[in-house]
């Protein structure tokens, strides 16, 4: 196995990177701009990572936190952190297709959970999209039932199947 990808903050500078890793992995009416991902960055740059192998960008992670039912909006030009949320949102995880099977995803995720217990939020969150449900249960996400309209709305803003999930209960 070739060495594992190195984790690090997101930075503007990598922006045009991650537009390009987002283009080659999401098909249809999914990419957002780089004004809304900059937005994202911008409120939360604590939470956004890049996986990096030497000087190429094979993957990136965006998790923001939020107060749900206020989820960001796919492709939300402006977005603010809550004074006081109470989750860690993972908004977007992609690979680019010549580092996946090279733990880059794993590493992502990795960084992700040790986020979420540095922040000490009680609970995470993210919208599985494009069939990928089974993917994130593999990764400790189950799904979640959408308790209030504007969290079903903001599920069908992603498309059909998009699957709400959240952290899965550790056993007894």
């Amino acid at each position: 196995m070739p060495d594992l990808p190195h984790i690090r903050p997101m930075q503007e500078a990598d922006l045009a990177a991650v537009l390009a890793i987002q283009a080659r992995c999401y098909a249809g009416d999914i990419p957002e701009s780089a004004q809304a991902f900059l937005s994202k960055l911008q409120a939360s740059p604590a939470t956004c990572f890049v996986a990096t192998r030497g000087q190429q960008l094979a993957g990136y992670l965006l998790a923001l936190p939020v107060t749900p039912p206020d989820l960001p909006a796919l492709d939300a030009r402006h977005y603010r952190v809550p004074e006081q949320p109470d989750c860690l949102y993972l908004h977007d995880l992609a690979v680019d297709p010549a580092a996946r099977s090279q733990g880059t995803g794993q590493r992502l995720i990795g960084q992700f959970w040790t986020t979420a217990r540095q922040l000490a939020l009680p609970r995470t969150l993210l919208i599985a999209i494009q069939g990928s449900a089974p993917f994130w249960a593999r990764h400790g996400f189950c799904p979640e039932p959408a308790t209030s309209a504007a969290l079903y709305q903001k599920l069908a803003s992603y498309g059909a199947g998009a699957q709400l999930m959240g952290a899965c209960p550790l056993p007894d």
